[in-house]
């Protein structure tokens, strides 16, 4: 059986809709995917981002994020993170770990979203993100953020959740590897 073409529907300045058979989903054009940051402080506070999220038209919380290859071409995933962290915090960090690539919404965008884990930070900037992003920054115990979530109400962004449980299982991993050189 062969597969169908690909039409584009629409392209914006963003995006593109494309139809492939009787499926219809989105491109992002101007990048090449997504990173996501789990920031860590050496004393078990995660750092965190809300803002103005006009397709939910709400407040949502998130990991410092964003696009990687829609500013510099050249630009690597790593740089990228780095660069989101940064602008969106304030923070810079000592140690990077890549974790998993995730898509997005498979089946409604071919976005695939780089997540990376970063430790040791420190305060270098105001953050608050770049042009009219309105960033506001929270640092939440990790041990109390579902707590925290709840408590707040509003939207959250699934990268939280999916980054989270990416961390997770590499720390775990570092953890029975120090332990079986004891």
């Amino acid at each position: 059986m062969t597969e169908p073409s690909t039409e584009t529907v629409y392209e914006g300045r963003f995006l593109r809709i494309d139809r492939r058979g009787a499926w219809e989903y989105a491109a992002r054009t101007n990048a090449r995917g997504g990173v996501a940051v789990i920031a860590l402080h050496d004393d078990g506070r995660i750092v965190l981002v809300e803002q103005h999220r006009p397709p939910v038209d709400a407040f949502v919380v998130e990991p410092p994020a964003g696009l990687s290859g829609d500013t510099d071409d050249s630009e690597s995933l790593l740089e990228s993170a780095r660069r989101e962290l940064e602008e969106e915090t304030g923070y810079t960090a000592r140690a990077w770990q890549r974790l998993e690539t995730a898509y997005a919404s498979p089946g409604m965008t071919d976005e695939a979203i780089t997540f990376f884990l970063a430790r040791g930070l420190t305060k270098t900037g105001k953050g608050g993100g770049v042009d009219a992003e309105n960033i506001t920054v929270h640092e939440v115990p990790l041990d109390d953020l579902p707590r925290w979530l709840a408590a707040r109400g509003g939207p959250i962004d699934m990268k939280l959740y999916a980054g989270l449980f990416a961390a997770s299982a590499a720390i775990e991993d570092e953890s029975s590897h120090e332990h079986h050189h004891d």
